[in-house]
C-alpha cells in the first residue's frame, strides 16, 4: 500500500502568535497571451489540469502537457511564533527517520538536531522523546530564537521581529505513524476536527479537497467526522436551535477520464455519496431518520468559473504563424528557454508538446485525449528571446490586439466593467469558440467554526489523511483572543478576527463581492509573515457577509449558488448535472461539443447576456446526479471486499 507525505505544515505551543492567510481574488482560466508571453503564469508543467490528463514525464519540466485550462482554488496561511519550532520538530523527525531507513551511514546527508532549548524550555513534549540525546550529540541545529537560553545571542540578519507578536493561540496537530516519522500512530488532527464539530455554536465552514466520512461502523471508511456532525445537526435540531453547516468540496474529484467508464472516479464519487446523501447511513439519511429535514441545516456546494480564450486561430495565430515562420508551440518552448536559462546539470533537447484532440463528445477520452509535437529547444536563451519577439511582433501588422483581453474571468467579481464592455477583434464564432467554463479545483483543508476557531493544513476529510496511519499529514488549531464585535443569527456576538475576517473573506470571493485583482499587484494579503493584513471589517461587502446564519445570508448565498448553477448548465451543459439521474440521460445530456466549452446552438448576445449575470464562483452541490445508477455506490467495494480501496478513501 502506498501512501504519501503531503503537509505544508505539528503538535502544542501556549504562546500567542501572529497569522495571516490569503484568499486569491481572481481566477482566470486562460493562459494565452500571443502578443506578449511574458504574461504566461504556468510555463511547461508548472500547470497541470488533472481531471484532462495527470502530470506525464515530470522530468522534462518544460514539456507542456496538456492545454491551459482549470484553475486552482486553495487558501493558505502564514504565521510567525513558538509553533514554527514544532513545525521544524516535524520535518527534524520525518528527516532522521528517512536517513535511518534509507542513508543511515551516507554521510553527504547529516542527521538534524531538535531546535528547542531544553534549558530555557525544560516542559515542552519533544525533550521526553527517545533520540533526543543522541541527536544533539551528532546533529546539525536550527537556529532559532523562541527559546532564549544563556548561549542565545542576536545576529546582524535577525528578523527585526525577534519577540512574537499576535494574538493566537495555536495547537499543532498531525496524522503520523511508525513509517512516516518512527512514531506510533498519532491521528489528531482527526480528534481536533470532532472535538470542534462537537463544541460549535451555531455555524461550521468547511472547505476541503475529499468529503470522505462514515456516521458508523458502516462499511470500510474509518474516521467519524460525519458522525461528529450528525451528532451536532440532531442535538440543535432536538433544542429547537438555528444551526448551519457549509460545505465545499470539489464538483469532480481530480481524475481524468469520462465519469461513466473511469472506475477511479466513480469510486471516488461513490465513497463521497455514501458521506453525504446515499448509501443507508449519509449524513442526510442519518438526520431524515431523526426526523428532521438535513438541507434546513446542511447543504453543499461547489466552484466554479468561465473566461475567454484571446486566441482565434483562423483570423490570427495562424496568420502570424504565417507571417512569422514562427508557430505558436515553438514560441511557447522558446519560453520556457528564457525560463529556465542555462542550466547548471541538464536540461533537454527536444520538448513534447501534447494537444487536446479537438474532440465533440463532449467529454474526456483518456486513450485519446493528446496528440503529440516534437520542437528543438533553443540552444541559447538569445535565440529564445528572437524566436518570442519574431512571433509577437508578426501581430502588429494584423490587428492592435492591446485591445482584446487576454482574459474576462474578473467580471464575475465586483468589477467596474462589464462583460459586454470586452472587445473581441475575431468573428463572433471565434468568440463562441473561445469561451470556457472549468470547475475551481478546491484544494483547501480549512474549517472555521463559530467564526472563532480554525484548523488549517494538509489534510483531507478522507481515512488516507485522518487515520493517523495512512498519509503523514500536520494543521493548525488556531483560536484568536482578539475577539471583535460580529452578528449571529441577528444577535450580537463576540468572535476571533482571524477566524471571522478569513470566513467573511472566502464568502466575499465565493459571493463576487471583492474586487478583482491583478496578479501582478503585490497587496499585503499576498506577502509573507510578519507583514499585517489590512482591517477590512467596515468594509461594505464584509458588513453584507457579518452574520453567517442570517436569513439574508443564506437566501443571498443559495441564491447565488442556484443562480449561477442555473446559468453555467444552461451555456455548458456542466456535469455532474441534477437533470442527469442516470447513464441513459447522461449519454443524451452530455453536448456534441469540445470539453469544457459551449454547448451548441447558441447566439453569441445570449451567452454574454447570461455570463454577465454570473456572480462569484459559488454554484450548488447536485446531490441527485446519476442517483438512480445504484450499482456505483452499492457493491462489493463497500462490503470490505476490495483490499485497494485503500487507495481511493
Amino acid at each position: 500500500m502506498l501512501w504519501s507525505l503531503g503537509q505544508p505544515f505539528p503538535v502544542s505551543s501556549r504562546h500567542l502568535e501572529q497569522f495571516f492567510f490569503n484568499v486569491d481574488a481572481n481566477s482566470p482560466l486562460a493562459d494565452a497571451h500571443p502578443t506578449d508571453f511574458s504574461q504566461t503564469l504556468f510555463p511547461g508543467q508548472e500547470y497541470n489540469n488533472a481531471r484532462i490528463l495527470d502530470f506525464q514525464k515530470v522530468h522534462n519540466f518544460v514539456s507542456n502537457t496538456v492545454s491551459i485550462l482549470q484553475a486552482d482554488a486553495p487558501n493558505g496561511v502564514a504565521r510567525s511564533g513558538p509553533s514554527v519550532l514544532d513545525i521544524v520538530q516535524h520535518f527534524t523527525e520525518r528527516w532522521n527517520e528517512l536517513k535511518f531507513r534509507k542513508y543511515k551511514s551516507d554521510g553527504r546527508y547529516d542527521w538534524l538536531q531538535y531546535p528547542h532549548d531544553k534549558l530555557a524550555a525544560p516542559n515542552e513534549p519533544v525533550h521526553q522523546l527517545r533520540h533526543r540525546d543522541e541527536w544533539l550529540e551528532k546533529g546539525r541545529r536550527f537556529r532559532q530564537r523562541f527559546h532564549k537560553g544563556p548561549e542565545w545571542k542576536p545576529m546582524d540578519d535577525d528578523h527585526p521581529h525577534l519577540t512574537p507578536m499576535g494574538s493566537c493561540k495555536v495547537q499543532v496537530v498531525r496524522s503520523c505513524s511508525d513509517w512516516s516519522h518512527g512514531v506510533l500512530k498519532e491521528s489528531s488532527i482527526q480528534t481536533a476536527y470532532i472535538e470542534l464539530i462537537r463544541e460549535a455554536e451555531h455555524y461550521i465552514y468547511i472547505e476541503n479537497q475529499f468529503f470522505i466520512s462514515n456516521t458508523g461502523d458502516y462499511g470500510p471508511v474509518q474516521n467519524r467526522i460525519a458522525a461528529a456532525l450528525v451528532e451536532r445537526i440532531v442535538r440543535a435540531a432536538r433544542e429547537g436551535k438555528r444551526f448551519k453547516v457549509v460545505v465545499l468540496i470539489p464538483e469532480v474529484p481530480g481524475f481524468a477520464g469520462d465519469i461513466s467508464t473511469v472506475d477511479d472516479l466513480q469510486k471516488i464519487l461513490a465513497a463521497t455519496w455514501r458521506t453525504i446523501n446515499r448509501g443507508g447511513h449519509s449524513i442526510y439519511e442519518e438526520v431524515r431518520a431523526a426526523g428532521y429535514e438535513p438541507k434546513d441545516y446542511i447543504r453543499f456546494y461547489h466552484l466554479r468559473s468561465y473566461d475567454r480564450i484571446n486566441a482565434p486561430w483562423p483570423s490570427f495565430i495562424r496568420r502570424m504563424e504565417e507571417q512569422s515562420g514562427i508557430t505558436f508551440h515553438q514560441a511557447q518552448i522558446a519560453l520556457a528557454k528564457q525560463w529556465i536559462g542555462v542550466p547548471e546539470i541538464w536540461a533537454q533537447d527536444v520538448v513534447e508538446i501534447k494537444e487536446p484532440d479537438v474532440t465533440k463528445e463532449g467529454v474526456v477520452v483518456p486513450e485519446s485525449v493528446t496528440k503529440t509535437e516534437e520542437i528543438r529547444l533553443p540552444a541559447t536563451v538569445e535565440e529564445a528571446t528572437a524566436t518570442i519577439e519574431k512571433f509577437q511582433s508578426s501581430a502588429k501588422s494584423l490587428r492592435d490586439d492591446h485591445q482584446v483581453s487576454d482574459s474576462v474571468a474578473h467580471h464575475a467579481l465586483a468589477d467596474s466593467t462589464s462583460l459586454l464592455d470586452e472587445k473581441w477583434l475575431g468573428s463572433d464564432q471565434e468568440e463562441l469558440d473561445a469561451y470556457v467554463s472549468e470547475i475551481l479545483y478546491i484544494h483547501t483543508k480549512l474549517m472555521i467554526v463559530d467564526d472563532r476557531r480554525v484548523i488549517c493544513g494538509s489534510a483531507n476529510i478522507n481515512d488516507r489523511s485522518q487515520k493517523g496511519n495512512g498519509d503523514s499529514e500536520i494543521a493548525l488549531v488556531v483560536e484568536d483572543t482578539d475577539m471583535i464585535d460580529g452578528v449571529m443569527n441577528g444577535e450580537p456576538y463576540k468572535v476571533g478576527r482571524f477566524a471571522a475576517s478569513l470566513r467573511r473573506k472566502l464568502y466575499r470571493e465565493h459571493l463576487g463581492l471583492m474586487k478583482p485583482e491583478s496578479v501582478e499587484i503585490q497587496t499585503p494579503f499576498k506577502m509573507p509573515a510578519p507583514t499585517p493584513n489590512p482591517d477590512e471589517t467596515n468594509d461594505i461587502g464584509d458588513k453584507l457577509v457579518r452574520d453567517p446564519i442570517s436569513i439574508e445570508m443564506e437566501n443571498l448565498w443559495n441564491g447565488t449558488a442556484q443562480r449561477n448553477r442555473a446559468i453555467f448548465s444552461e451555456l455548458f451543459k456542466t456535469v455532474p448535472s441534477d437533470t442527469v439521474r442516470n447513464f441513459e440521460q447522461y449519454k443524451k445530456y452530455v453536448p456534441k461539443a469540445t470539453v469544457c466549452h459551449l454547448a451548441p446552438g447558441q447566439s453569441l448576445e445570449h451567452v454574454k447576456k447570461r455570463l454577465c449575470e454570473v456572480r462569484g464562483h459559488l454554484v450548488e452541490a447536485p446531490l441527485d446526479f446519476l442517483i438512480e445508477e445504484t450499482g456505483i455506490w452499492e457493491n462489493a467495494d463497500w462490503k470490505g471486499l476490495n483490499p485497494t480501496l485503500q487507495v481511493f478513501i
